[in-house]
């Protein structure tokens, strides 16, 4: 691969990335400040970034071959365009999956159990004469939206906690261990707590919308730790307000940062701030994966994390 450059789109990346053991030229935003020159364009074969790649940004650079990406998701990224050019696109696949699910059933237990009312209670004085009684978690059922890295360990965790898991995808799982649902909206219908764990793809954009809101009924939750716009978040809203469901605990939101006073209102949510995967942890092994996909690319060796969704740059 000697001939080549890497090009790193952020600095965020270029002080985290530290040198890098590689047979190639590395451009930082500081070389591209003005524009990218046709001398680094002709050069660039793999482009490390954040997660969002402008589309002109992949029409410049012809020779590109390999999108790094630092996080696991890549909605940010126009998956047909490396496509149509044989570009590969690695992630952070796997990094972080065990604080994610960790995250998830910090969120469940918070809603269920009511915790964020509880503790005000405290801070104010109040005891538990002034709330009633919650339902107990035990024996619920719990629908998995996706089984993957993350869904598969955030299932693991709910059985630990006496559930009875389902999942949905639109591929059978051979050898998964837990019953797949005939569709999402069967999934729904038969869960009182449903978690979204699919990926963030732009064929997922919306799947949890209206219709699988009202399945859920009015004694479901919702958990999200994927991406906000796997979610009709107006049909979330109108759920939430009229009694259609009994809560949710979000992660993420359509719009990031997100507008508070569309949540501030509504007494039956928990929110955090797209964190569920911001451990010390994980930050360093992202890091640490990235720069393993740059390396291996660059000796010709077999990357780590390739997406099933761009085709191998060989």
């Amino acid at each position: 691969m000697s001939g080549g450059a890497l090009l790193i789109d952020s600095r965020f990346l270029v002080d985290r990335l530290g040198p890098l053991d590689i047979p190639a030229r590395v451009f930082t935003p500081d070389d591209v400040a003005g524009g990218i020159s046709p001398e680094i364009a002709a050069q660039v074969e793999v482009l490390a970034t954040g997660g969002h790649v402008p589309a002109a940004l992949i029409d410049a650079l012809p020779r590109l071959r390999l999108v790094a990406c630092f996080s696991t998701g890549y909605e940010g990224i126009d998956l047909a365009r490396l496509r149509a050019r044989g570009i590969t696109l690695t992630t952070a696949a796997g990094v972080n999956a065990h604080d994610v699910a960790d995250h998830a059933l910090g969120l469940l237990l918070a809603l269920w159990h009511r915790i964020p009312l509880a503790d005000r209670h405290v801070r104010e004085g109040r005891w538990r004469e002034t709330l009633t009684p919650r339902p107990s978690l035990r024996g619920r059922s719990a629908g998995i939206v996706g089984l993957g890295r993350i869904g598969a360990a955030i299932a693991r965790r709910l059985v630990a906690h006496d559930l009875k898991v389902g999942w949905y995808g639109p591929r059978e799982k051979p050898g998964a261990e837990f019953p797949r649902a005939q569709s999402l909206l069967a999934l729904a219908e038969q869960s009182d707590i449903l978690v979204v764990a699919s990926r963030a793809v732009p064929d997922n954009a919306g799947q949890i919308d209206g219709a699988v809101l009202a399945a859920l009924g009015p004694q479901g939750v919702l958990v999200n730790v994927s991406r906000g716009f796997l979610v009709d978040e107006a049909a979330l809203l109108a759920a939430l307000k009229s009694g259609a469901i009994a809560g949710a605990a979000l992660d993420v939101f359509a719009e990031e940062p997100v507008d508070a006073a569309m949540w501030r209102a509504l007494p039956n949510v928990v929110l955090t701030p797209h964190l569920a995967g911001f451990t010390v942890e994980a930050g360093a092994d992202m890091i640490g994966q990235l720069r393993d996909n740059i390396s291996r690319y660059f000796h010709g060796k077999p990357l780590l994390t390739p997406t099933p969704d761009a085709e191998s740059a060989g």
